[in-house]
């Protein structure tokens, strides 16, 4: 008998010819991410110092290839499945010294210049969708988009989540959501290592986080914050030129949560949107016990406009209380130091800064569409601490050209802190959809 072997795509092809199942579609993307710096950088391993840019010590790479199912089991039922693959090729051993995605496993080994890096595979998303009604039911593994717990999807490829979720519209202009998150396969999401210190100081004294680690090692799924949460929101379109959506989270051991937002698309200066946010994460559970009891709060405002032909600009403000312990940010990934935020201020690159306590930044954004050269964006953040005395000010400027399939980005990024040396950064990201 012959072992026949069969891609993801064709075997899930093949079940919906056998089964009926209605339109199935099958999308993907190749992606080669690269990024070097000229921080002062030491090798755990070999105890070699780099410190200038494109040198094997302050460079990271790696690729990663997804290939995504979806499909109509039958009326008002689907399902969908996405399957991730991350390789650095062995450029660990000769080009770079760190990766994109933590999910690489490290080998067991000795001796100086072993780094080499495994290969993973795992399935990123696997769920079944019912809609009845107004009403639809989500089950299984997915992407999550929410404001304090959300696929980043910045890096090579995102963490996702065991989930449930459910969604009804059966009020005029007014989504109503409900969600159990059971598992994610987040980087650390909210350790209890670390806390009651100020981990800002940590972000400068190191520079730039060099890589985009998100997922855990080995892509390992593991209880969400140890206890699992729930979250519930109510998004509202009434008035049509403005959203406003509130969100409560209750994340079992570590806190209860709060987001509120609007986005206002302004009739009486027309192009002009704003926006305001506001945030609270009040510890409990784990954190009581270790004598976190302070909320974390902040407020953020943005002022858009896109009146100019091809050109958006924005500029936004926030500010974090400098009691808190908990970040402004990402509860499913590093939250304590490196977790993206989703206040308007996020800067281009250095995350974990603008929603640490007692951060007050300042974010001007520029993005030009030059038909049929490229698309142009210029990023500028500001962000102060009073209590540490630390300024951070980071410009990023980025180039993305679409040659068909592929698409591709050029990224400059310089971050300044005031205690140490600015830091440059050179990143390309090529993507090849299909």
């Amino acid at each position: 008998m012959k072992l026949v072997k069969m891609s993801l795509a064709a075997a899930v092809l093949l079940g919906a010819s056998a089964f009926a199942i209605d339109n199935v579609k099958v999308s993907g993307d190749a992606k080669l991410f690269y990024s070097t710096n000229d921080a002062t950088t030491t090798n755990a391993v070999t105890g070699n110092t780099d410190d200038s840019l494109f040198s094997k010590g302050t460079s990271a790479a790696d690729t990663a290839l997804r290939i995504s199912v979806t499909g109509d089991l039958t009326k008002g039922v689907s399902f969908g499945a996405t399957g991730y693959a991350v390789s650095t090729l062995g450029l660990e051993n000769n080009l770079v010294d760190a990766t994109w995605t933590g999910a690489h496993g490290a080998r067991t080994g000795t001796g100086a210049g072993y780094a080499e890096v495994d290969d993973k595979a795992w399935m990123g998303e696997m769920w079944v969708a019912a809609t009845l009604g107004k009403t639809t039911a989500k089950l299984g593994r997915m992407e999550l988009d929410t404001p304090l717990a959300f696929s980043e999807k910045w890096s090579i490829v995102p963490n996702t989540f065991d989930a449930a979720v459910l969604i009804n519209q059966d009020i005029p202009d007014t989504t109503l959501v409900g969600a159990w998150v059971g598992k994610g396969n987040g980087t650390n999401a909210v350790s209890l290592v670390g806390l009651g210190t100020n981990n800002v100081s940590t972000l400068a004294s190191v520079g730039l986080a060099l890589d985009g680690g998100v997922v855990g090692a080995d892509a390992s799924f593991t209880t969400f914050n140890n206890g699992g949460a729930y979250a519930a929101a109510i998004v509202n379109n009434s008035f049509k030129p403005l959203v406003a959506q509130a969100w409560y989270y209750n994340v079992a051991n570590i806190a209860d949560a709060y987001w509120l937002q609007a986005d206002w698309d302004c009739q009486l200066v027309k192009n002009v949107k704003v926006g305001a946010q506001y945030a609270d994460m009040s510890p409990k559970g784990a954190l009581e016990a270790l004598g976190v009891t302070k909320d974390s709060k902040a407020y953020a405002f943005k002022l858009a406009y896109s009146g100019v032909e091809s050109l958006n600009v924005s500029a936004a403000y926030s500010n974090v209380d400098k009691d808190g312990t908990l970040n402004i940010a990402n509860v499913a990934t590093s939250n304590l130091t490196t977790a993206q935020s989703k206040l308007y201020t996020e800067t281009y690159w250095s995350y974990g800064v603008v929603g640490a306590p007692d951060a007050e930044s300042i974010n001007l954004t520029a993005e030009y569409d030059m038909k049929n050269v490229a698309k142009f964006g210029a990023y500028y953040t500001n962000t102060d601490f009073d209590v540490v005395n630390l300024t951070m000010n980071e410009v990023a400027i980025t180039a993305t050209k679409s040659f068909g399939p592929l698409d591709a980005t050029v990224a400059y990024i310089n971050t300044d802190w005031n205690t140490t040396p600015s830091v440059n950064t050179v990143q390309a990201y090529l993507t090849l959809n299909f």
